[in-house]
């Protein structure tokens, strides 16, 4: 039998340990974890991946803190929701109340009695942060501010917003006493508007005009412009709040939401989102999978033999290179029992990637089916019968 000497053990062992420092250097999930999420000059900050609602990093993010205009996301929110749902359309007139044509600030200089398409108002929200235009759009939706601000605060709970309370549609802070939110809480609700597409086509807006050309409109959303694939959504100021902005950007598929609270200058506030969002792209990428064409599965007992199955689209973040490496496991029985019925799970579609499991989806049965009674069964053999004779 022949052994190593020493000298060699001391030269393997060596070895071994270079190869776990290279392996560790080089492995994606040490890569993942060495990026931490960059330091900003803000109060709180948070990024969040839009289509799964994966936090990617966050700094103070459930601080209560005034939002100045980024308020108007909400606002906007139930604008989108209404106009979806048919209570309103975007060719409606809106009669714009002393209460609206009252408002300071940010504003398109609405004059009482003035009438305006609810299409021209919410461009004038999400382009110029117009706070008249805010007021009008809720009164028309609601009757009144306060039963529209009411329903916001009744939007943000069922949002799991925890740290919200908002007492006007606009985030006009000078008299208001606990008008608050935090930065979780701005991407929960800046991920809820996004589930309205509809939105982005003015939130993209660089210039535009209302009143037949005659009125101006600049985006208070620099980055729309300066930054590469920026889409949205909503910037705030006040001297309470300092800077503030929920910024959203879209590359290679992947959306990302930055929110900024209480940034000292408008260059800062900028540049710590667009620090945020460039940090989210060189890091992180999106894995989506749509969903194959299932055979159906056999159905024992069934009035029918067989019932279709199908699974919903997944998708998960995942550091950056790892978006390829996934593979996908179908686990589901080879038959199943009556009765069944519409949206009952018989299996699972699991997603791995180097060996570890990033995520599931349920194998649903796509209808029912009812066990078979007596007489079914007996009209089964019945038929098999006829058909064996023939």
């Amino acid at each position: 039998m022949c052994t190593p000497s020493r000298k060699l053990l001391r030269i393997a062992a060596a070895m071994t340990a270079v190869i776990v420092q290279i392996t560790a250097i080089f492995s994606p999930s040490a890569a993942a974890e060495a990026s931490a999420m960059p330091e900003v000059n803000a109060k709180s900050a948070l990024l969040m991946e839009a289509s799964t609602g994966k936090i990617l990093g966050e700094y103070n993010a459930d601080e209560a803190l005034p939002p100045a205009s980024v308020t108007k996301i909400m606002t906007l929110l139930l604008v989108m929701e209404a106009i979806e749902a048919g209570a309103i359309s975007l060719n409606d007139m809106v009669c714009a109340s002393a209460n609206a044509a009252s408002m300071g600030g940010s504003q398109i200089y609405l004059k009482e009695g003035e009438q305006m398409s609810v299409e021209d108002l919410l461009k004038s929200v999400v382009v110029a942060s117009a706070n008249d235009a805010a007021v009008a759009l809720a009164e028309h939706i609601c009757g009144s501010e306060a039963v529209f601000v009411a329903r916001m605060n009744a939007r943000a709970e069922e949002l799991g917003m925890k740290n919200t309370h908002f007492e006007n549609t606009n985030g006009l802070d000078d008299t208001v006493e606990r008008h608050l939110t935090s930065a979780r809480d701005i991407a929960l609700m800046s991920r809820a508007l996004l589930a309205h597409p509809q939105i982005l086509s003015y939130s993209g807006i660089w210039m535009d005009s209302i009143r037949n050309g005659e009125f101006g409109l600049t985006n208070t959303n620099r980055l729309i412009r300066f930054y590469r694939g920026a889409n949205g959504l909503k910037t705030g100021s006040t001297s309470r709040a300092g800077f503030c902005i929920s910024a959203t950007a879209e590359r290679d598929g992947m959306q990302l939401i930055a929110v900024i609270m209480g940034s000292p200058s408008r260059d800062i506030r900028n540049d710590a989102a667009k620090t945020l969002l460039d940090w989210g792209f060189a890091n992180y990428g999106v894995y989506t999978h749509s969903p194959i064409d299932l055979d159906p599965i056999y159905v024992r007992g069934g009035v029918d033999a067989y019932c279709g199955i199908g699974y919903a689209p997944f998708s998960c973040v995942l550091p950056k290179g790892r978006e390829g490496q996934v593979t996908v496991e179908y686990i589901c029985p080879e038959n199943v029992s009556a009765p069944l019925k519409e949206g009952d799970h018989v299996g699972e579609v699991r997603f791995v990637c180097d060996g570890e499991q990033v995520g599931s989806t349920d194998i649903l049965c796509a209808e029912s089916v009812e066990r078979i009674g007596f007489w079914g069964v007996l009209g089964r053999i019945f038929r098999a019968a006829v058909l064996w004779g023939t």
